[in-house]
């Protein structure tokens, strides 16, 4: 299967010097955050979270995420057999937002004040259950008049070969990444759902942050308080019927205070790659917002004047639909690396 570059790589992307790390960060301690009752939170992100772990910049997380509570996977469809332990555990929380994942956190990172920057670099993501699921709604994602009925399918399959075994002649790699990475939004927002992203990030969907990225995230409220979930082993853009192989992840991030830089919506970077995101319920603006960060990028960065930049943009730079049933929809622009002589 030919693999699109980018996707082997990352998701939002960021400001002119933003997409470059300095290279002083040092590793600092290495935490570890696992899924339980306590530290899970139900379909929402909050400003007045409690949270369930702190840590210093320049520490490491190693997080546990989960599928879901065995109460929800069951009346979905999902047999007996496939569901664990830890999903039956989840089924006690009882403060439950509107919003359909199960997030691990928040993280609370010592000296992030709102107007700075998280720095997230994902080290490393792998699944951690030899199955994933796929689930419509009846009327559900981009479809939703050709399929009036609801949907339910386990998926095996097998970590140490990295491919799901979908049908007996059909399989395909694991690309696992986080769906939702996301800050608390500024505290007059209130609770607000997991479901759509935006200003915290939250549930991009962005097949292309997996190992080896990093995430640049606006922090709102001190301590940023990052929260982790909607695990996805594989997916393809769009999301088109509205859920990925989502499962169950394990993953390695190093999180980084950037007091030096100052976005207004998220960005990435993936090793070859640029990435600038475009979050609207129109489609149109979504698109319009990715090139109009994109050229801002361009800009700034490379000392272009806005048409340049804008000329630059339609000549080598190209828009992705992220995902397409989130509610608030997903572009994202990409640029390579490789056609800049000097990096910023």
């Amino acid at each position: 299967m030919k693999r699109n570059p980018v996707a082997t790589v990352g998701l939002t992307v960021a400001v002119a010097a933003a997409l470059v790390a300095p290279g002083a960060a040092q590793t600092g301690k290495t935490h570890q955050l696992k899924p339980t009752v306590s530290t899970v939170e139900w379909g929402y992100y909050d400003a007045t979270a409690k949270p369930a772990l702190t840590v210093a910049s320049g520490d490491v997380v190693e997080v546990e995420t989960v599928l879901h509570s065995a109460e929800v996977l069951e009346r979905y469809g999902m047999e007996a057999k496939w569901v664990t332990d830890e999903m039956r555990a989840f089924n006690q929380i009882k403060d439950r937002g509107i919003g359909g994942h199960l997030l691990v956190g928040p993280v609370y990172v010592r000296g992030a004040e709102p107007g700075d920057v998280l720095e997230v670099r994902i080290l490393e993501v792998r699944g951690r259950e030899p199955f994933g699921i796929n689930l419509f709604r009846p009327n559900g994602g981009t479809l939703p008049a050709d399929f009036p009925y609801g949907y339910f399918k386990t998926v095996p399959v097998d970590l140490k070969a990295n491919v799901a075994h979908f049908a007996p002649n059909i399989e395909f790699p694991l690309a696992p990444f986080f769906g939702s990475l996301g800050v608390a939004p500024p505290a007059m927002m209130g609770r607000i759902s997991s479901g759509p992203p935006g200003v915290h990030t939250g549930n991009l969907d962005n097949k292309d942050l997996v190992s080896g990225t990093t995430l640049y995230l606006p922090v709102h409220v001190t301590g940023a308080l990052l929260s982790i979930g909607d695990g996805h082993l594989a997916q393809g853009h769009g999301e088109v019927d509205g859920t990925a192989l989502e499962g169950a992840l394990w993953g390695r991030l190093h999180l980084i205070v950037r007091k030096d830089l100052k976005l207004t919506w998220p960005r990435a970077e993936t090793p070859t790659h640029y990435i600038t995101m475009g979050l609207n319920e129109d489609l149109d603006e979504a698109a319009r917002m990715a090139t109009r960060e994109m050229v801002k990028h361009l800009s700034d960065t490379y000392q272009l004047t806005p048409a340049d930049a804008y000329a630059l943009a339609s000549m080598v730079v190209d828009l992705h639909v992220t995902q397409l049933v989130d509610g608030v929809k997903g572009v994202h622009a990409t640029v390579p690396k490789s056609i800049f002589k000097r990096r910023p």
